[in-house]
């Protein structure tokens, strides 16, 4: 398995191959409940770490989804457009939602693994 490393804003991020993937934690879709939309962000955009990239929707609320480290987006999930409850599903794998090329491997670095993302969960 691939290490995934968590932001404070409840993001993963896994590296494969160069490019960085990203979604919401598992803790972050149980939060949010069921989700019914997503405004997937633009390709081609350059984002910095903590820019806001989306936004998702839950029947409960909207939550703004903040991007954890700097990059170029270089593709999204576009079968969440048809099925945006995939993020419930599977948050970690299925539910991606975007990936970035070019990316901080230094920011990565400095995210939580799952221990330290277990512990920052009870602070909450």
């Amino acid at each position: 398995m691939k290490e995934i490393k968590y932001s404070k804003d409840h993001e993963w991020v896994k590296i494969q191959d160069d490019l960085a993937i990203i979604g919401i934690s598992n803790h972050a879709q149980e939060s949010l409940g069921d989700i019914v939309f997503i405004n997937l962000p633009e390709i081609g955009a350059k984002v910095n770490s903590g820019d806001e990239v989306s936004v998702i929707e839950s029947v409960k609320a909207a939550s703004d989804i903040f991007n954890p480290i700097d990059g170029e987006i270089c593709e999204v999930n576009q079968t969440l457009n048809n099925d945006a409850s995939i993020i419930n599903k599977d948050p970690e794998n299925d539910g991606w939602i975007y990936k970035l090329k070019d990316f901080q491997k230094s920011q990565f670095d400095s995210l939580m693994n799952i221990e330290e993302y277990k512990e920052f969960l009870k602070t909450e």
